[in-house]
């Protein structure tokens, strides 16, 4: 299928046809004749399937029929998304794709002065795209106004929970008007997740492009099993050792991704770090430097990270593993871009063991071990309770005798011979 075969309008055609878009994705071609229908939809994607033009092309086509001119503070298609970033980038897909469409737009998020965007709302908008706490921070002070919505977007939904916005959007939603066309996209299909869907559609669509939570095939997966010391000395290695030019870092915490990008520095490999603690000054000249390759490496947390959509990256490495499966699978995601191939390196101490069981669980994938010379065989045969660090012991207090009996286990990734990916390394 083309394009041309989704009866999109002549205005939209040409955008895509700039871009060098001519065969809609897997959730763009099955979303779209169903989003011109009207009706409401359920989307399970992962990131990079293209779902954010999926449902900004029927939207800018439906809107079109109709000939309404923009209203301060009350626009016509509201769009939540849980990040800064991630809304960021929807706007500039907006203004891609509605290039030749007579539509404006705007972006509002914390973190940065409201004036400008109060300024934008007040001149008229068609298409607002927010994050939850912003918005309701505008809605309260009069600026915005839900009433006209017609077309709501929930992007991300699961994001959306697991960052504590739930009460946020429930809040939002009770504001908007009963008629309306409404659509909801996760990368998961939990029972929450259900929950929040069944409060906002009306029989819905439901469209599933990948089986939930897998990771995409295209990207090649190893393990580093390697104690916490060595990983710095293992990150340079890689760094310095193989051809990784566009390399995405993450780290479980905002302190952590502060050292590992000062280490980085300091041994002449241009990183930055995007987090919650950094201003959003900060956040977009380092996204940005990351894209033009000022940056040859940007260190991210995970909630900072939805968002980068960054089409060249060709590696991404997990300095720590997440403690939630499903977000490895989003962090994997953001290489293997657009059906490119992309690779992903875990590192994983012995405390991480159990991190990296719950992630082969999910996503069905033993993930090959690959060799190094910091390789530990304590993170490789860690179980149970010697894969936790020991408790922590104050001053004059004993510390408790006897351990847990456990019998070791040895999980598919360890079985046969580690894979040597470079010998230097």
């Amino acid at each position: 299928m083309l394009f041309d075969d989704l009866s999109l309008i002549d205005p939209l055609q040409r955008a895509l046809s700039e871009e060098g878009y001519t065969t809609p994705t897997p959730i763009q071609e099955r979303s779209i004749p169903h989003l011109l229908k009207g009706k409401d939809m359920i989307g399970i994607a992962q990131t990079g399937t293209g779902k954010t033009a999926a449902f900004i092309l029927p939207i800018l086509q439906d809107m079109s029929a109709v000939n309404k001119g923009p209203r301060p503070g009350k626009p016509r298609v509201l769009v939540l998304a849980p990040t800064r970033e991630l809304a960021a980038q929807i706007g500039d897909s907006f203004a891609t794709y509605g290039k030749y469409t007579r539509f404006k737009h705007t972006v509002i998020f914390g973190g940065v002065s409201q004036r400008p965007q109060v300024k934008a709302l007040s001149k008229g908008v068609d298409i607002l795209v927010a994050t939850p706490g912003r918005l309701l921070d505008l809605i309260d002070q009069g600026h915005v106004q839900l009433s006209g919505v017609e077309y709501f977007v929930l992007d991300e939904a699961d994001r959306m929970l697991d960052m504590g916005f739930v009460n946020d959007v429930n809040r939002v939603v009770a504001m908007l008007p009963k008629k309306r066309q409404s659509l909801f996209f996760s990368a998961t299909m939990s029972p929450d997740i259900d929950k929040l869907a069944r409060t906002m559609l009306k029989s819905p669509a439901h469209v599933e492009v990948t089986p939930q939570a897998t990771t995409v095939e295209l990207i090649e997966q190893f393990v580093f099993f390697v104690d916490h010391e060595n990983k710095n000395n293992l990150l340079l290695n890689l760094l310095r050792g193989r051809h990784l030019e566009c390399v995405l870092v993450f780290t479980r915490t905002k302190r952590r991704a502060n050292k590992v990008t000062e280490m980085l520095n300091k041994n002449k490999i241009p990183a930055g770090a995007i987090h919650g603690n950094k201003s959003q000054n900060q956040r977009t000249k380092a996204l940005q430097d990351f894209k033009t390759g000022g940056l040859r490496v940007l260190v991210a947390t995970d909630i900072a990270a939805r968002g980068i959509d960054v089409e060249d990256i060709s590696h991404v490495i997990n300095y720590d593993l997440p403690n939630e499966s499903e977000s490895y699978v989003h962090r994997i995601g953001r290489t293997a871009r657009a059906g490119a191939e992309g690779t992903a390196y875990s590192f994983c101490a012995a405390d991480e063991r159990d991190f990296l069981r719950d992630i082969e669980k999910l996503t069905r994938t033993s993930i090959e071990a690959a060799d190094h010379n910091y390789h530990s065989d304590k993170a490789k045969y860690a179980t149970g309770d010697s894969a936790k660090p020991a408790p922590k012991v104050q001053k004059g207090q004993k510390r408790k005798n006897g351990k847990k009996k456990g019998r070791a286990t040895r999980s598919k990734a360890n079985k046969g011979s580690r894979k040597t990916l470079n010998k230097s390394i």
